[in-house]
């Protein structure tokens, strides 16, 4: 289920609400359904205080590095 960000068109609420398709989205703060789903941008992490953990685990599962560097295997030294 996608989260999409909203604004309520009565009480002006900014509010995430997790999505199922064509579900009526309900302001939290006044219950109104007079909502208008706001553009948001896209979010993605590989998890970890940098990725390199989950991005060594995804290579591992069949993904393919940007570099094929055995210094750092990622790209991210300079003998890349």
């Amino acid at each position: 289920m996608p989260m999409h960000d909203f604004m309520c068109q009565s009480c002006k609420h900014e509010f995430e609400e997790l999505v199922v398709k064509d579900e009526e989205v309900k302001c939290p703060k006044c219950g109104s359904a007079n909502t208008q789903q706001l553009m948001s941008c896209c979010r993605f992490s590989m998890g970890g205080d940098n990725g390199v953990g989950k991005a060594a685990q995804w290579r591992a599962q069949g993904g393919t590095s940007p570099s094929k560097c055995s210094g750092c295997s990622g790209g991210n030294c300079s003998t890349c």
